[in-house]
């Protein structure tokens, strides 16, 4: 078998699985942004994606990602920067980044607002949230996001920024903890976002193994790369 050949059946089991999961929960599948998180694969499979239909490419490394981003420039993809993002790549990122999944400071909403704007662009953003921290859990340290009254500061800054778009939210399922239970926690922070926020009705969750819950639970966009590319290859 083709790796074509293979990321197209893998592709097909996923859209399969999202739509059944939105049927199941009464929702559009329409609704549904599915990111293909192609961190660490080559840039021929975007491309070899690409062909397939896929329209959003997430990446969670600039380094690799901005190399990708120029070599793949000549296809019409959205680019979805998923990981922690330090505030000194900000300008790097926003100057191929559609859109950022994991703004968590306001420092860094002020830099993605400083590099869009040095890069003409426009670029969309969601507040990454720490559900272990909400839900009170000492898990998955490190992984990054705002909880509370900072989910909040951090919409209002990048909601204050002329070339950045308020989203909504973000967050991972913290391990050792029921993906539904987790999502549930989200959703009422989106919730309460939106009270503030009235177009950031967007929600980045759901991964390979959880998507069924991220979508009972609200998700639009769902960030997806084991399912669809297989096995993670070594890390350069």
């Amino acid at each position: 078998m083709s790796r074509t050949e293979e990321l197209a059946q893998r592709l097909a089991r996923t859209r399969e699985r999202t739509v059944a999961a939105a049927r199941a929960a009464g929702r559009d599948p329409g609704e549904l942004t599915l990111v293909v998180v192609t961190k660490f694969f080559p840039a021929d499979d975007v491309r070899r994606l690409a062909g397939l239909g896929v329209a959003d490419a997430g990446e969670s490394r600039d380094q690799e990602a901005s190399v990708k981003a120029a070599e793949l420039a000549d296809l019409d993809l959205r680019w979805h920067f998923v990981g922690q993002l330090q505030t000194n790549k900000a300008r790097s990122v926003a100057r191929y980044a559609d859109v950022v999944h994991s703004v968590d400071r306001t420092r860094l909403a002020a830099a993605l607002q400083a590099g869009a704007a040095h890069a003409g662009r426009r670029v969309g953003c969601f507040v990454q949230v720490d559900l272990a921290a909400a839900l009170g859990l000492d898990v998955d340290a490190g992984r990054g996001g705002a909880v509370g009254e900072d989910v909040l500061r951090v919409a209002d800054a990048v909601a204050a920024g002329d070339e950045l778009d308020l989203r909504g939210v973000m967050a991972v399922a913290p391990q050792g903890v029921e993906p539904a239970r987790a999502f549930e926690e989200l959703a009422r922070t989106a919730e309460r976002l939106r009270a503030l926020h009235p177009g950031a009705v967007e929600v980045s969750a759901g991964m390979s193994g959880d998507l069924e819950q991220a979508v009972a639970a609200g998700a639009t966009h769902l960030r997806v790369g084991s399912a669809i590319l297989g096995s993670r290859p070594p890390a350069r």
